[in-house]
């Protein structure tokens, strides 16, 4: 596909598979207007990169249905100076979404060589407010928090608690929790004192792989 083209395919797909399933929040619209998902896969898979479907990236990981990256990105509400912490680097894409709409995003990756070629990726894109760190995401970002947004690209068990105790007062966590073959999404705010859940529907992840998600041999 020639770069006209790539344009002409977002453009569909925010109008087909994001406006006409009820995303409303215009920031993000053009946030995934403006990122070519394109360049975050294989150029094998290009001509796929605008298909309502999640694609593979290697490691046995995908990148998320647009769909689902719009979901999850309108649920943390932003508006544009928050300090964000993704859980799941992956091939950068949601990273990219993220760092249209917030001042700085912590990412997490527990793959190196995922971690490394996002990083490529990102840099060649301009988007330097993405930092990335090789670690157990499960754990957060300790040093950084309290985050007004904390989204979780994979799927847990359970709610981990050290992720809640990261966010501020009134931040959101966007989380898929079931089991290894399908998830419920959680919009989670917090409150002075515990928080509280919204059901986004459900959804399917690949698994989340650390001390406060799946073990690595599961």
């Amino acid at each position: 596909m020639k770069q006209p083209d790539f344009v002409l395919a977002r453009r569909k797909m925010v109008q087909e598979q994001l406006v006409a399933r009820g995303i409303k929040d215009k920031r993000v619209l053009d946030a995934m207007m403006k990122v070519p998902r394109h360049h975050f896969m294989e150029e094998g898979l290009w001509h796929q990169a605008y298909g309502d479907f999640p694609l593979p990236i290697g490691e046995g990981q995908t990148i998320s249905q647009p769909y689902i990256v719009a979901l999850m990105t309108e649920a943390l509400n932003l508006k544009g100076d928050e300090k964000v912490l993704e859980i799941g680097t992956g091939s950068g894409y949601q990273a990219a979404v993220l760092a249209e709409l917030t001042q700085q995003v912590f990412s997490i990756e527990r793959i190196s060589t995922m971690a490394s070629k996002a990083r490529k990726i990102l840099d060649e894109l301009g988007y330097a407010n993405v930092l990335i760190r090789v670690s157990d995401g499960t754990h957060g970002w300790r040093e950084e928090a309290p985050f007004a947004g904390i989204i979780v690209t994979a799927g847990a068990p359970q709610i981990p608690p050290t992720l809640v105790e990261q966010l501020e007062v009134r931040g959101r966590l966007v989380i898929p929790v079931g089991d290894e073959y399908s998830q419920t999404l959680f919009k989670v705010v917090k409150k002075e004192k515990g928080y509280k859940e919204e059901d986004l529907g459900g959804v399917r992840f690949v698994k989340l792989i650390g001390d406060h998600g799946w073990r690595a041999d599961w």
